[in-house]
């Protein structure tokens, strides 16, 4: 499985730590409330808005430069969209490699 790293954080922010700080924060902030989301609505079956969800999380992923594991989401949608919750699994451990790295900035 690949590795969160702070690559793209880093080019987008430049030579300015605040910047960068700041992006950060907002990482740290909304990821567990958009995996919460996620989850609320997996565990309602509601597809619908747990494809929202996953949308919402394709962001997080691209910053966090999980580039294999936004194509996985990203088809995860696509299932969820059609009612069909086919790489669940394998988002769950998308999801819980972002917040572990997360944890630890």
């Amino acid at each position: 499985m690949e590795e969160a790293n702070l690559n793209y954080i880093n080019e987008l922010s430049g030579d300015n730590p605040d910047f960068k700080a700041k992006i950060i924060s907002i990482v740290k902030r909304e990821l567990p409330e958009e995996i919460s989301t996620y989850e609320k609505d997996m565990k309602s079956l509601d597809f619908f808005h747990a494809a929202q969800a996953v949308h919402k999380l394709k962001h997080k992923i691209s910053i966090l430069g999980l580039e294999k594991s936004y194509y996985i989401a990203d088809e995860f949608e696509s299932n969820l969209k059609n009612n069909t919750p086919e790489l669940h699994v394998d988002f769950n451990i998308i999801l819980k490699t972002m917040q572990e790295f997360v944890n630890r900035l």
